[in-house]
């Protein structure tokens, strides 16, 4: 299944160029679907797809398809050797060939380790408390002498992260 939207000054090319090379009972074009289908058809499919070929800055669909425990299969370009750990949460790959090897091998991925990959990594939480080590790091860095409250020497951050009342 493929899912994609295609934009109107891409509506004649695809329909000249892609669509005859879909003719295909075993592919299926569903075109754009909103988040509540694109988690059904990530959740259910045995792996995402990822045949990007140029350098994708964050490749956000490879990280809800880990989202819904759904190992990637892409190409290794842009930022895919970063989100996708090869032999563990997919294979990234180089061409056509590699990826029919890996399909067969999809199996052998764990999809209960794609979502704890995603939850450790790619999470929410996860991203809050990166941001918090951040600014706290600066905060720190630009007020690293003792701010007075209270009767307290601590840093800024280390009231916060002891959890102080101002």
């Amino acid at each position: 299944k493929i899912a994609a939207k295609v934009d109107r000054e891409d509506k004649e090319y695809f329909q000249t160029q892609i669509r005859p090379l879909l003719d295909c009972s075993l592919i299926e074009f569903v075109g754009e679907v909103n988040e509540a289908d694109k988690n059904l058809l990530l959740g259910g499919a045995r792996a995402l797809l990822f045949p990007i070929d140029w350098p994708e800055p964050f490749g956000l669909v490879m990280i809800e398809a880990l989202a819904c425990g759904t190992p990637v299969i892409a190409f290794a370009g842009g930022s895919v050797p970063e989100i996708i750990e090869h032999g563990k949460t997919g294979f990234v790959v180089r061409g056509m060939a590699e990826a029919e090897k890996a399909i067969a091998r999809i199996d052998k991925i764990d999809r209960a380790l794609c979502r704890a990959e995603f939850e450790s990594r790619f999470s929410a939480e996860r991203m809050a408390q990166d941001y918090i080590r951040v600014y706290l790091e600066r905060i720190d860095q630009t007020a690293a002498v003792p701010v007075p409250i209270g009767n307290s020497s601590q840093t800024l951050s280390q009231r916060f992260v002891a959890g102080a009342q101002y």
